[in-house]
C-alpha cells in the first residue's frame, strides 16, 4: 500500500508532517531537568483540550484499552456494580474487560445505530436506591457504528435520580476531534488515546481524573501495579514518571496540542463537523444510508455506511487496500460485512476527505454497487464550496518552526 494515499480508518489517523518530526527527537534523560519542563505543559493541554479546570491528567504508554482498565481498577472493586450500555463493539469490549475484572455488570441492550440509553439509565437509577451502582460508563463515541452519545443527558440521568455513581466515559474517537465538556458534564473519568484526534501514533492512554474520581482510588481495590494512578500522581506532581515514559510521543503531544490550540478548539470540531457533512451527503447520493439511525446520532469522527442487501462490505474495505492503496474500515461484530467505515478525523481536510469519496465510489463500481460514479464527489463538493471560509480560516496544518 502506497504511503503517500491518506487512511480513512478511525484510527489510528494521519499523521501530520509535524508531528513525525516532532516525534523524532533525541533521546534524554527523563529524569533530568528537561523533561519536567516538557512534562508539566502537557498534562495542562490536556485538561484544556477537555474544556476542564480541575481534572488531574494522567498519560501511561498504552492505548485506550489501558485507559479502560486503568480507569475501573484504580477506583473500583472486584464485585461492583456497574451499569453500561451495549450500543457498538467498543463499549461490548469494554463491558467485557470489566467482567473479567470480576465486576458485575448490569447490561442495558441497544440497538447498535443508538446511543447510550440515556431513559434506561435514569430508570435503572432511580430504582437503585440502596445505590448499590458505584458507575456508570458511556462510550461517547461509538467507532463501530458512527454514532455519537449525550453525554450530557446521562449526566442529567444521574443528576434526576440523586445518584452518586461516578460516570465514566470513554471519549477515544471523539477527544480532540469533537467538543468533550468534561467539567460542565461532570465526568469523572475521561479516556482517549494519542492516534486519534491527537493526530500520533498509538502507544498513549490520556486518562483525565475529577477529583471525586481521586477521591474513590483510596478505597478501591482492584489489583493494579503498572497503571495505578497513586503512583503516577505522586511522580508527575515533581515532574517526574514511576517507570520510564515514552518521551519521544509526550514530545509530539506537546506539539499536536499547541497546533489544536492554535487553529483554535472551536475550529477543529467545526472542521470535523463540516468534513463528515459532506461525507454524509455523499452518502445519500449513493442512495445508501448510515448506521446511525438520526441525524442527532451522527458522528463527526467516522461515517459507518450501511451497504445494499447482497452486497459485502468487507470487499470494499479490501477491494481499496488492493487496488487503489486506500485504508477504510471494516465492519466490526454483528455489523461485519453489513457496512463499511470512512474515518475522516485527526489531520484531515475537505481535499482529503473529497480523495476518500472518490475512492469509495471507484470501488463501489467495480463491485457491481448501483451507484453513479462522480455522485457523491458533486455532492460534497457542492457542501464544501458553499460551507467553506476560504482565506479566513486558519490553516489546519503549518511546517515545523
Amino acid at each position: 500500500m502506497s504511503t503517500q494515499n491518506p487512511v480513512f480508518i478511525p484510527g489510528p489517523t494521519n499523521i501530520p508532517e509535524n508531528l513525525r518530526r516532532a516525534v523524532d527527537y533525541p533521546t534524554i534523560d527523563h529524569r533530568s531537568a528537561s523533561f519536567v519542563e516538557m512534562l508539566q505543559p502537557i498534562l495542562a493541554g490536556v485538561r484544556r483540550v477537555l474544556k476542564s479546570g480541575t481534572a488531574e491528567t494522567i498519560i501511561f504508554p498504552s492505548t485506550g484499552t489501558g485507559g479502560w482498565e486503568a480507569a475501573i481498577t484504580n477506583t473500583l472493586s472486584p464485585g461492583d456494580k456497574l451499569l453500561a450500555g451495549r450500543y457498538g463493539m467498543f463499549s461490548h469490549r469494554w463491558i467485557d474487560l470489566c467482567q473479567r475484572h470480576k465486576l458485575d455488570v448490569q447490561i442495558v441492550e441497544a440497538e447498535w445505530g443508538r446511543g447510550a440509553p440515556v431513559e434506561d439509565y435514569e430508570r435503572i437509577l432511580r430504582a437503585d436506591t440502596n445505590h448499590e451502582i458505584k458507575a456508570v460508563l458511556a462510550c461517547h463515541n461509538e467507532t463501530a457504528t458512527g454514532v455519537k452519545s449525550d453525554i450530557a443527558g446521562v449526566r442529567r440521568a444521574l443528576d434526576a435520580a440523586g445518584h452518586p455513581a461516578l460516570l465514566l466515559v470513554d471519549g477515544v474517537s471523539s477527544i480532540a476531534s469533537m467538543d468533550f465538556r468534561m467539567d460542565e458534564w461532570s465526568v469523572d473519568i475521561a479516556i482517549t488515546g494519542s492516534q486519534k484526534g491527537f493526530m500520533l501514533p498509538a502507544g498513549l492512554a490520556i486518562v483525565c481524573l475529577s477529583p471525586k474520581a481521586v477521591a474513590a482510588m483510596e478505597t478501591a481495590s482492584c489489583p493494579r501495579c503498572f497503571f495505578d494512578f497513586r503512583d503516577m500522581l505522586k511522580t508527575n506532581a515533581s515532574g517526574g514518571f514511576p517507570y520510564t515514559p515514552p518521551v519521544n510521543l509526550l514530545r509530539g503531544l506537546q506539539v499536536a496540542i499547541g497546533m489544536l490550540e492554535e487553529e483554535g478548539l472551536e475550529n477543529v470540531f467545526a472542521r470535523h463537523n463540516r468534513i463528515a457533512e459532506g461525507v454524509r451527503r455523499a452518502v445519500a447520493a449513493w442512495g445508501l444510508s448510515l448506521c446511525a439511525k438520526e441525524p442527532g446520532l451522527y458522528s463527526d469522527t467516522v461515517s459507518t455506511v450501511v451497504v445494499p442487501d447482497g452486497m459485502d462490505g468487507t470487499k470494499v474495505v479490501t477491494h481499496a487496500a488492493e487496488k487503489y492503496g486506500v485504508a477504510f474500515g471494516v465492519g466490526l461484530g454483528e455489523l461485519a460485512g453489513k457496512v463499511f467505515r470512512i474515518g475522516h478525523l485527526g489531520s484531515m481536510t475537505d481535499v482529503m476527505a473529497l480523495s476518500g469519496i472518490a475512492t469509495a465510489e471507484m470501488v463501489m463500481a467495480d463491485l457491481g454497487f448501483p451507484i453513479t460514479l462522480g455522485s457523491g464527489v458533486a455532492a460534497a463538493q457542492d457542501y464544501y464550496r458553499s460551507s467553506t471560509n476560504g482565506a479566513d480560516e486558519k490553516p489546519v496544518l503549518r511546517a515545523v518552526q
